[in-house]
């Protein structure tokens, strides 16, 4: 057996390892470059780790860290807030809003589970109480931060736009931002007609306040993260009953929805959340108008916020997703192993020797939906975009619309409840709705999973080749 086919085998294994055991694939990514590059390369220590994203590396810490500062000093719920103040008790703008506050969180950089993991509780207790299909809501939810999370500053952007900068690809941050997101809210919105959104318009405008309804499910949300902590499964609404220690019908809030002193201080901007917002447009603007190191740029961000706002930063470097900083340098190393090895030109000729360049697009985008909807997305995106770079360099099909159909292909299929967006959409909904939730999710996740690279290689690649 050639040592290309043992070590791309191995990079097969280290995939279905991490998705049936739950295993770090970064952790066993690593540990697979160390074994193969002393046990079939011959190399040392050193050349393997020469291999090692730094630049990937700076970016994912400096992005996660500036979001674990917004989450610290409000600016995270005071988004979340505005967006349900803003629907103005509207029911059938509540998905929408949803839907937007994801967007809005991942696209500042959270990793997509934890907006997921902040938003789902919320949106579920919304989904409860106010008679809406929870599935819609559950889907809003993940393909919202799905939409946000291939902006400049967001972690797959960031990862996508690095690798393809890393490989000397040619590459378009604001196409790959703006058809990532156009693919998410298309499906959200076909999922909003499918399960009810028509007959959610024609009920207009609730008689309780929106103010009301941010209380019930912000409390919801609260209660629900403290059992889960707690290994309790309780639906979000319940939760939120016993945390305020109300009854059933209880939850109509203060009037004003702004309840004590405390949480009135809580949904208003500050000076140090302005600041947190200036900061981050300032980011976006940076990268997207000036070409700014995204990485570099959100640290020094993250470090004046920390100078100028200390109390606030407390915590803040725990909060950093270094399980994902983990991932994609396991991941990377590996695959810049194969690359300075020759395998993944090896791959390429082999692709190349199907002679037919838009199926083999059509098969790489495929394989990204498949392996994602089980295992990481994340993963798969450091992994896939390196191993077709000899493919994207022979110029026989367009670049930068190949790596965007790719990215679609492997993110709108993190509905499925067999990834973590999924999962979490499932365990927030309520008791009686959650098997239902479960199927229904499976159903439109597989079918996302054969539907969505179809239409995103022919969107994106046959009509720009």
């Amino acid at each position: 057996m050639s040592t290309e086919i043992v070590s791309l085998a191995v990079l097969v294994i280290v995939f279905l390892v991490a998705t049936v055991r739950g295993v770090n694939m970064g952790a066993l990514a690593l540990v697979a470059a160390f074994v193969v590059g002393l046990a079939v390369y011959d190399l040392e220590v050193d050349g393997v780790l020469a291999g090692f994203p730094s630049d990937l590396f700076v970016i994912l810490v400096g992005v996660t860290y500036l979001f674990a500062l917004a989450k610290n000093n409000g600016t995270v719920d005071w988004i979340v807030h505005a967006a349900v103040r803003a629907v103005g008790g509207r029911v059938a703008l509540v998905p929408w809003a949803m839907f937007l506050v994801c967007a809005a969180v991942t696209a500042i950089g959270a990793v997509s589970p934890a907006a997921v993991a902040i938003v789902a509780p919320v949106a579920m207790g919304f989904a409860l109480r106010y008679r809406i299909n929870p599935v819609m809501m559950g889907m809003m939810v993940v393909q919202g931060a799905t939409a946000g999370s291939f902006s400049p500053i967001g972690v797959f952007g960031s990862i996508t736009n690095g690798v393809v900068d890393q490989n000397d690809l040619p590459g378009n941050q604001l196409v790959l931002f703006l058809t990532t997101f156009t693919a998410a809210a298309t499906i959200a919105a076909i999922t909003y007609v499918a399960f009810g959104g028509r007959a959610l318009l024609a009920r207009g405008k609730e008689t309780e306040t929106v103010a009301a309804m941010g209380a019930e499910a912000e409390a919801a949300s609260h209660a629900v993260m403290r059992e889960r902590s707690a290994g309790t499964p309780h639906s979000a609404v319940e939760a939120g009953r016993t945390a305020r220690g109300a009854g059933p019908g209880s939850g109509d809030g203060t009037g004003d929805g702004t309840g004590d002193g405390a949480d009135a201080e809580k949904h208003t901007l500050n000076a140090q959340r302005i600041v947190t917002l200036l900061g981050l447009g300032a980011l976006m603007v940076g990268a997207l108008g000036f070409d700014l190191d995204v990485g570099f740029t959100a640290l020094t961000i993250a470090v004046v916020l920390t100078l100028v706002f200390p109390d606030s930063a407390k915590g803040a470097v725990e909060k950093i997703s270094w399980g994902t900083v983990l991932l994609i340098g396991g991941i990377v190393t590996y695959v810049n192993l194969l690359q300075d090895q020759g395998v993944v030109d090896w791959l390429g000729e082999q692709v190349a020797e199907v002679g037919a360049p838009l199926v083999a697009a059509l098969l790489i985008c495929l394989i990204a939906a498949i392996v994602s909807a089980f295992a990481s997305t994340t993963g798969i995106i450091g992994a896939l975009i390196p191993l077709a770079v000899p493919f994207l360099l022979t110029d026989q099909v367009n670049a930068i619309g190949l790596i965007a159909a790719l990215a679609i292909s492997s993110s709108v299929v993190d509905c499925s409840p067999f990834s973590t967006n999924g999962a979490l959409v499932v365990a927030n909904a309520d008791a009686a709705d959650r098997e239902l939730v479960f199927k229904r999710l499976m159903q439109w996740g597989m079918s996302i999973v054969l539907i969505a690279p179809l239409v995103a290689w022919a969107a994106l690649v046959v009509t720009t080749t």
